[in-house]
């Protein structure tokens, strides 16, 4: 029988996920960001389904969507390399070939699903908002 993961109370609890096995997120450019895999790519399954754990002034890397990936904001603020800040509740979809870095000055938890994996880059001139920069 295929696995079946439940994590209760997610909205109902505020968003309290210290239960989890969180993992810090080690690759560089990343800082800070912790992680529990849902589900992972591997040689059957492209996608990925993560909570992630931005602890205040935590970044990740500059990388490219080879697929889609949507973000549904539990808790705090995200920040977007494009100056765009997102609020617990925002869902976001981006798009295949959309870059970003993603951010949180005063810290967020994250749902975030991808259809296919990312790839790292480095940040063309004017990628990177620098009033966003400069919060996290």
């Amino acid at each position: 029988m295929p696995a079946i993961e439940v994590i209760e109370n997610v909205f109902r609890s505020g968003y309290e996920l210290d239960g989890l096995a969180w993992v810090p997120w080690v690759e560089p450019g990343r800082v800070g960001v912790d992680h529990y895999a849902l589900w992972a790519p591997d040689a059957q399954e492209a996608s990925a389904g993560l909570l992630l754990r931005f602890p205040p002034g935590a970044h990740g890397d500059f990388h490219e969507h080879l697929g889609y990936e949507l973000m549904l904001v539990l808790q705090g603020t995200l920040n977007h390399s494009d100056g765009r800040s997102f609020e617990k509740g925002d869902l976001i979809v981006e798009a295949p070939g959309t870059r970003h870095q993603m951010s949180s000055a005063e810290g967020c938890t994250v749902l975030a699903v991808r259809t296919h994996p990312v790839s790292a880059r480095e940040p063309h001139s004017g990628e990177i908002n620098q009033t966003t920069a400069a919060r996290s």
